[in-house]
């Protein structure tokens, strides 16, 4: 998808956020020379051709008290991994959920889930609560957990010219 200079600094201005003001979007226009309706016409049409999936708030999980995060990585038959992927992503408890191929013999997982909790007996409990959501599909499992943020933003564009 090629995108219009125009819509290319739209997200530009907002990848890292709207800005915490009562009219974000009046002050994204005013700093692109727009009138804020051309802004969120924009922004639907970009949604609308799938250029960006959602606006959204992004809670900071950490300053919300849950510490214990743990990639939980499992097993499944590969014939039943994405419709129990499809499943397992929609679970409140999920916050992200990731088909990925196996690589064998050292990695035999190929579903990925994401949770997170106040500690880590909290995360514990989630995840024994979709090895029993996932019964018999279950062939191994495991949990990853983190111990240190590295980097936490999502898809940016480079700026044009820049490397």
């Amino acid at each position: 998808m090629n995108l219009s200079p125009e819509d290319r600094a739209l997200i530009e201005a907002c990848q890292a956020g709207l800005p915490l003001v009562p009219q974000p979007y009046t002050q994204i226009a005013d700093q692109l020379g727009m009138r804020e309706a051309d802004v969120m016409q924009r922004l639907e049409a970009l949604k609308t051709k799938g250029a960006i999936r959602r606006i959204g708030i992004a809670p900071d999980h950490y300053k919300l008290g849950m510490v214990a995060n743990g990639m939980t990585v499992w097993d499944i038959e590969d014939a039943q991994a994405e419709g129990l992927g499809a499943l397992v992503g929609a679970m409140e408890d999920v916050t992200h959920c990731y088909l990925r191929p196996r690589y064998m013999p050292l990695w035999p997982y190929n579903l990925f889930a994401m949770l997170h909790g106040t500690d880590l007996a909290e995360v514990e409990a989630k995840r024994d609560r979709l090895k029993s959501f996932l019964g018999d599909a279950v062939r191994a499992c495991d949990v990853l957990y983190s111990t240190q943020i590295l980097k936490k933003t999502g898809l940016r564009l480079a700026r044009k010219g820049a490397r």
